[in-house]
């Protein structure tokens, strides 16, 4: 079943499906939203509001988007690279076209151990089906 996300502010509205989030950016009191088609939105909503809109909206939004230090919102499924020594997040956005994000080393550090961890997470739930099977 798709997830939807809705961001109202006074002026607008949008309905959008959470799979196609390829990431938002903080700008200020503006946050920009870029959908993995391409499409941009800028709205007049901090970054911080989205994150609440987030979590009031979608159950377990963590699955699916994170917080990557104070700017970026990403969607974890687009991930194509993470590049500590450069501080770059390669994500991969539709028809194979990759979008770069310049992010500090540190939240990319982070974000690098927890998809780690979630690999590794999966992988040993797997070894413990195969040997109860």
């Amino acid at each position: 079943m798709d997830k939807y996300l809705m961001i109202k502010t006074r002026d607008e509205l949008l309905r959008i499906n959470i799979e196609h989030i390829l990431y938002f950016e903080a700008d200020r009191n503006y946050t920009k939203l870029l959908l993995s088609e391409g499409i941009q939105f800028t709205f007049a909503v901090n970054i911080g509001k989205v994150e609440d809109m987030l979590y009031a909206q979608i159950t377990d939004p963590n699955t699916i988007l994170i917080r990557v230090g104070k700017s970026h919102i990403i969607n974890k499924r687009h991930i194509l690279q993470i590049n500590l020594p450069k501080q770059k997040l390669l994500m991969l956005a539709g028809e194979g076209k990759p979008r770069e994000l310049v992010i500090p080393k540190e939240p990319l550090r982070m974000l690098k151990d927890l998809l780690e961890s979630e690999v590794a997470g999966r992988n040993k739930k797997t070894e413990e089906q195969t040997e109860t099977e």
